[in-house]
């Protein structure tokens, strides 16, 4: 027998086995989380009506442990978060289809540090979405990816053309890259060298449907050797993306040279079946009205971000949030 129709049999079998496996943890997953959001609601509903309190939520440990020793993870503290969680989701469907695809660890994590429905929502969204392990999650919340990516939202979707709806939601107006350990003060080499050295990190940041192709990537037009800082391709895209990375404020020259460097993607190396390619520009800093002018008249679907090499605080991403959100309920009320 041919030993590479065998394999390709093998691979098939091997792939019912996990498949028929990653159904069987979802479904016990979803039984236990189901389990944990009902004992949740009955010491929820004991505690408004009987009177219940830390204490008897201590007795009932106890008493579990002392006669179902074989029952594990029902101590005091974690029944007091059953309680919490019912609390936090109550009887909202919706949320019920996000969570019950989560682990116990995913929704701790989520309900115990966000604080409202629609940062609760993202961050069960964005953990199924990425597959996100509890500690990129714990990454993400420290980062403040929501609080970014809402007030991204408001800032370079109309002034980019070109660029396809879905993207918007795709690029962020600002990255956070606190895992590289380089000075205040690097080259433009330093700084990609690091984020090479971090990739499985600076993927989590940029987007997990990112697929790395190559640094430094080469371009020939005529005579002349041209070279992409970064290139990636995007799956839900379809497209390629190429990311230059500048240490200083952005300048209105740059985004000439990326223009070109688009064109030289789309005629040489783009694919036939996939989507014209997008440019972002990685930028220290940024005047967001020089960015305003510099994209009034081009039609280049180049994204214009702002890198940081520390965490930005969060208080600060909180009250920037908040005065969006007043400024959208202003102008609704106009």
């Amino acid at each position: 027998m041919n030993e590479i129709n065998l394999q390709k049999d093998f691979e098939e079998i091997i792939f019912l086995i996990t498949e028929s496996r990653n159904k069987s943890f979802r479904a016990v997953n979803n039984e236990l989380i189901t389990l944990y959001w009902k004992i949740g609601k009955y010491i929820s509903h004991r505690v408004k009506e009987a009177g219940w309190g830390k204490r008897v939520v201590q007795q009932l440990a106890s008493y579990i442990k002392e006669y179902y020793q074989d029952l594990k993870g029902f101590t005091a503290s974690n029944l007091w978060r059953m309680k919490q969680f019912y609390e936090t989701y109550g009887e909202d469907k919706k949320l019920a289809t996000l969570w019950r695809e989560l682990s116990w660890s995913h929704n701790r994590i989520i309900f115990s540090r966000c604080k409202s429905e629609t940062e609760r929502k993202f961050y069960l969204r964005l953990s199924l979405k990425e597959g996100l392990s509890t500690r990129e999650l714990d990454r993400q919340i420290n980062s403040s990816i929501f609080e970014r990516t809402i007030l991204a939202g408001n800032k370079f979707p109309n002034l980019v053309k070109n660029l396809p709806r879905k993207a918007h939601a795709i690029f962020r107006d600002r990255y956070v890259f606190e895992f590289l350990d380089i000075p205040e003060q690097h080259s433009e080499q330093t700084l990609r060298r690091a984020l090479l050295a971090h990739l499985k990190k600076f993927i989590l940041e940029i987007g997990r449907d990112f697929s790395f192709i190559g640094e430094e990537y080469r371009l020939q037009v005529g005579n002349r050797d041209f070279s992409i800082d970064l290139l990636f391709f995007h799956r839900e895209l379809r497209c390629l993306v190429a990311f230059e990375l500048k240490i200083d404020q952005f300048k209105p020259d740059y985004l000439g040279r990326m223009e070109f460097y688009l064109e030289a993607l789309d005629r040489d190396i783009k694919k036939p079946h996939e989507n014209p390619s997008i440019g972002v520009l990685l930028c220290r800093d940024k005047d967001e009205e020089v960015v305003k002018y510099a994209l009034s008249r081009t039609i280049s679907p180049t994204v214009i971000a702002q890198y940081e090499s520390r965490l930005i605080p969060k208080q600060l991403l909180k009250q920037k949030l908040h005065e969006f959100y007043q400024l959208e309920q202003k102008n609704s009320d106009e």
